[in-house]
């Protein structure tokens, strides 16, 4: 049984981006599929399904890469632990790496992420970053 259904999600993500893997699988939780949605919007994922097999379900992932096979995922963070939540004001969710990152922030309007955030002006719970 996995503890940190985000955690475990990340890091199958993160393995599967280094060895170049086009499809992954990850466990199924609404908040895993809020969590691909942004990805998928930012460009870090080219798609996800999610399967109904035998009454489980799961969820598959398209990895997305340069024209050059480079992935486009350089460095996902779980922020937000079980142990340790970290929550931030909009007024701290204005940029991140720039603007080539992204924290995924759950807020009282749903998963969004940083620059949604900031324009909404609400705060929250971070919960992972990726550039």
């Amino acid at each position: 049984m996995v503890n940190d259904i985000i955690a475990d999600s990340l890091t199958r993500l993160r393995n599967a981006s280094m060895r170049r893997l086009e499809v992954t699988n990850l466990y199924y939780a609404k908040i895993i599929v809020s969590i691909l949605e942004v990805f998928k919007t930012k460009g870090f994922v080219k798609d996800y399904n999610v399967n109904n097999k035998d009454g489980k379900q799961s969820i598959s992932v398209q990895l997305a890469y340069d024209e050059r096979g480079y992935p486009l995922i350089n460095e996902l963070k779980r922020i937000s632990k079980p142990g340790r939540r970290v929550y931030k004001g909009h007024s701290e969710l204005k940029r991140f790496k720039n603007g080539y990152g992204t924290i995924v922030v759950s807020t009282s309007k749903g998963v969004i992420a940083n620059e949604e955030a900031y324009r909404q002006n609400v705060g929250g719970e971070a919960l992972c970053s990726i550039w």
